[in-house]
């Protein structure tokens, strides 16, 4: 990458970062939501369901990070959306700025912001019990794939907030991997879901990704998960990078 490209590049990444830290609402959501989402079935679903792994708070932690990572890169969209309507785009392609450099710097401050959130769960998690046998390596690969989903679904998002009408229409993504979690293993193991739905929870790709972060955290073998979720990542990535470079190539004017 030129130094060109470089420097547009770290100008829209301090741009995207600062309206983070300046829309109140979508910061709160993004960190908070979690958070609660992790106490809530802690302290309300715990006691139900606690015979699932011995410990309910040991095995629904990779579920919540995952559930963090995806819909905090959902909010990507929004924010692409909302550039296209308020016209600073426009601006942008009258100016002397990479083009490509509007949607990496959205990207990039999305990883950042959402790595903040899944360190606060973390340790949220540690304080109400959650104890990883992971060593250094095994930290690094979790993290490892946390970014790379967190990288791959918020250029989806980015697709995803080009061609949606309004930041409100934008935020449905949001919603769609809010709830996806829900239909793999992170909270519950597939052979208690209902016999229809098992074949959709192990086809997704948020299952082989929890079993991975959870095999990874515990210290237990991870098997083919791993791959399964890597390729599911860079698939999402490699689909959802080239749908949002030509949705890009045809907002121009």
């Amino acid at each position: 990458m030129s130094a060109y490209a470089l420097t547009d590049s770290s100008v829209m990444i301090g741009r995207s970062l600062r309206h983070t830290t300046r829309n109140f609402d979508s910061l709160f959501i993004g960190i908070f939501l979690p958070v609660m989402l992790l106490l809530l079935m802690t302290t309300v679903f715990g006691g139900a369901v606690s015979g699932t792994a011995g410990d309910y708070v040991t095995y629904v932690v990779p579920g919540v990070l995952l559930l963090c990572a995806g819909y905090g890169a959902s909010m990507t969209a929004m924010s692409v959306t909302t550039d296209m309507k308020e016209g600073i785009v426009d601006r942008f392609r009258t100016m002397n700025v990479l083009p490509s450099a509007v949607l990496t710097g959205h990207v990039v401050a999305s990883v950042a912001r959402n790595l903040v959130s899944v360190g606060i769960v973390i340790a949220t998690a540690y304080a109400i019990g959650f104890r990883a046998a992971a060593g250094p390596l095994g930290w690094l690969a979790a993290i490892g794939l946390i970014v790379l989903l967190i990288f791959a679904m918020s250029w989806a998002s980015a697709a995803f907030g080009l061609v949606a009408k309004t930041p409100e229409g934008a935020s449905s993504f949001g919603f769609f991997l809010l709830f996806l979690p829900y239909l793999s293993s992170a909270f519950v193991p597939i052979d208690t879901l209902p016999g229809w739905l098992q074949p959709i929870a192990t086809a997704q790709p948020f299952t082989p990704l929890n079993e991975s972060i959870r095999g990874l955290l515990l210290g237990n073998p991870i098997g083919n998960s791993g791959w399964a979720a890597v390729a599911w990542c860079l698939g999402i990535l490699v689909v959802s990078g080239f749908t949002a470079s030509a949705l890009w190539r045809r907002t121009r004017r």
